[in-house]
């Protein structure tokens, strides 16, 4: 598998097996309440135990499984009311990303924030929301970075993991990657002033808004 390949970016193997694992219960590899046998994650991935079982551990930590005694490892994945409670919270602290990223952005930076942004603009017009979702990612990514403070940038990056495949329907929903794209527009703009009010407000309204959409989503669609 590519697992080892991705050793070049020096996380260990653990880690690597971690993200993996991860990822397929936030996409839905595996149901919540399913059990994750170590030895046959091992066979899977072509590893030995030992890395499997610390990342197991690693995942326990995060609330994503729960190692029950007599039944073992099981998923359990993020629900609605989790998903709700990380939508709050990002509200919340979103506000300090404009804030610190207008402060503290590099001009490297904003460019980089204009390519992104450019490319989202492309592909909305073309109507691909699989690489827009991709690109509005990497904007945010981008953002959390830029406001130069490690702490946030882990918590808010974490977010965005747990809620992908609910910020992905919200995306994919009547008109949304459109109004998505101005809003991004706003917070570029702004930033690119380093005008400190005007990107908080942007950002705020632009979180706003996709929260309120991926709510009515999951009242109609609710995770288990």
């Amino acid at each position: 598998m590519d697992l080892f390949d991705q050793k070049k970016e020096n996380k260990s193997l653990t880690s690597l097996i971690f993200e993996k694992i991860r990822e397929d219960i936030l996409n839905g590899r595996y149901s919540n309440g399913e059990k994750l046998v170590e030895i046959k994650l091992a066979d899977e991935i072509g590893v030995s135990r030992t890395p499997v079982r610390e990342a197991l551990k690693q995942l326990e930590l995060d609330g994503l499984v729960e190692n029950i005694p007599n039944r073992g490892v099981v998923v359990k994945g993020i629900s609605t009311g989790d998903i709700g409670d990380i939508l709050s919270i990002r509200l919340c602290i979103e506000g300090l990303v404009g804030q610190w990223a207008a402060e503290r952005i590099t001009p490297e930076e904003i460019k980089d924030l204009e390519e992104i942004f450019d490319l989202m603009e492309f592909y909305t017009k073309r109507g691909d929301v699989d690489k827009n979702f991709e690109l509005n990612t990497k904007f945010h990514e981008k953002l959390y970075k830029a406001a130069k403070s490690r702490y946030l940038e882990g918590v808010l990056n974490d977010f965005q993991l747990f809620i992908k495949p609910a910020r992905s329907s919200s995306l994919r929903s009547n008109g949304r990657m459109e109004l998505a794209l101005e809003e991004h527009r706003e917070i570029l703009n702004a930033v690119k002033a380093q005008d400190v009010e005007r990107t908080r407000e942007a950002l705020i309204r632009h979180i706003s808004r996709s929260n309120q959409n991926i709510k009515s989503i999951l009242l109609r669609d609710p995770f288990k």
